[in-house]
């Protein structure tokens, strides 16, 4: 990568989109800020949430006189975003950068520690010479898309009467609430009182993907949580992600990610 398609700032001042600028923007905001501003439209008094901007809209954070470091403006090119280990994320797929309405997702406190964490490695990195630096954001990278999926709230970037989009939005909830209990997606249509046919319908025509790659993406984020920040053996948590066997996990895992549960425990814990 070249030394221009990562770039990243605290927030301690207005900023605005410069108009030949072409990477995206991922803004942080952690502390209050008095808002902003995306083609002429203003979203005040803005606090612990994340938006992604594309990079065809102008838009401009407007901060409070006394703001120290209201967060961070993380900005990517395309060439980071078409990285392999990011361009299969969904909420890359998803086209939040593109959706049409500016996509906002609120942060629960214990995910908004871990964003602060991620995005501080991140600017610590760029200014370093370490070696294999870019491979290492790249991956932090993916850490903090992989956080976001799991924020992701659909009904923030549909139309609230698109009939459609309200079904994908009920089955994500389903996912999130009984991810435990079935893996299969006829689980879900059938909670939803619709065919297993049209569900992936809905969720293609509104999501650009498949229903079961919403399923694989919820599973995945627990596994790496469980791994990396629990004590919980790797047969204990397959058993309590619902898997028949700790070795159907495992093959899971690394057949979704290339890496061996065992692999990721024990970089994390190293």
């Amino acid at each position: 990568m070249e030394n221009d398609t990562i770039n990243i700032s605290k927030i301690v001042k207005n900023v605005s989109r410069f108009s030949d600028d072409s990477k995206y923007a991922v803004c942080w905001v952690k502390d209050e800020i008095k808002g902003i501003e995306v083609d002429g439209v203003f979203y005040p008094n803005i606090s612990n949430s994340i938006f992604f901007l594309d990079n065809k809209v102008q838009w401009k954070l407007y901060t409070n006189e006394d703001a120290v470091n209201a967060g961070y403006l993380l900005q990517l090119s395309k060439e980071v975003l078409n990285h392999p280990l990011l361009s299969k994320m969904h909420i890359n797929k998803v086209r939040l950068f593109n959706s049409g309405t500016i996509p906002l997702f609120k942060l629960s406190p214990g995910i908004e520690k871990r964003t602060q964490a991620i995005l501080e490695m991140i600017d610590e990195l760029l200014g370093s010479h370490l070696n294999h630096k870019e491979d290492a954001m790249i991956s932090l990278l993916n850490t903090f898309f992989v956080y976001c999926d799991g924020q992701c709230n659909i009904k923030s970037i549909i139309e609230k009467n698109h009939t459609k989009a309200n079904i994908v939005y009920s089955f994500k909830q389903l996912v999130d609430n009984h991810i435990l209990e079935s893996h299969e997606v006829a689980y879900y249509a059938s909670r939803l009182n619709i065919s297993t046919k049209y569900l992936n319908e809905c969720v293609q025509e509104v999501l650009n993907v498949s229903s079961k790659s919403i399923i694989i993406e919820q599973l995945l984020i627990r596994s790496r949580h469980a791994l990396k920040f629990t004590n919980r053996t790797i047969k204990e948590i397959s058993y309590d992600l619902g898997f028949s066997t700790p070795d159907y996990f495992s093959y899971f895992f690394k057949n979704q990610t290339g890496t061996n549960p065992s692999v990721l425990r024990k970089s994390s814990s190293s």
